[in-house]
């Protein structure tokens, strides 16, 4: 494996999106041009189901991929596609927007924690006109290494032959 080096520390900040969901941006401010291809990275966490409820209603994405990490509660994914799923602790939601997509995300419960992260990764150019896609990833179907007392869970790619 590369080594690297830490060049700059990005504190997140405070902010709302979809139909005024408080979150925390740790990737999506102007330093994004030193970590192309992510594009932005939120964490969304709260025991107040105001700050949440709204949810995500119906918007459009196109040109990147979103990888929605939900640590605890629940959401509802449908889109233009037809695809629909349900979120729970522990799953994934992959979607390429590829040409376009309009889809919404939204909480089912009303109330308890919501926690999450979701992270958008710009394609390549020569991929950006491909046909969207949608997966959902259950909780039991991704693989885990536990090593030194900690667990890995391998969303994509490879680690430790996993």
């Amino acid at each position: 494996m590369k080594s690297r080096v830490v060049e700059q520390i990005v504190a997140g900040i405070k902010t709302t999106d979809g139909a005024g969901v408080n979150l925390r941006r740790i990737i999506g401010s102007p330093e994004l041009n030193l970590l192309d291809p992510f594009l932005l990275l939120d964490e969304f966490k709260s025991d107040d189901k105001d700050d949440y409820i709204a949810g995500f209603p119906s918007h459009p994405h196109r040109g990147f991929e979103t990888v929605t990490y939900l640590m605890h509660g629940a959401f509802r994914h449908r889109d233009s596609k037809g695809n629909e799923g349900h979120l729970r602790s522990g799953s994934v939601q992959w979607m390429t927007a590829g040409r376009g997509i309009i889809h919404s995300e939204m909480p089912e419960q009303e109330d308890g924690q919501v926690w999450g992260y979701q992270l958008w990764v710009n394609l390549p150019q020569k991929y950006k006109m491909t046909e969207p896609r949608y997966q959902d990833i259950p909780a039991e179907k991704i693989p885990v290494v536990e090593e030194n007392g900690r667990m890995v869970k391998i969303i994509a790619g490879e680690y430790d032959g996993v």
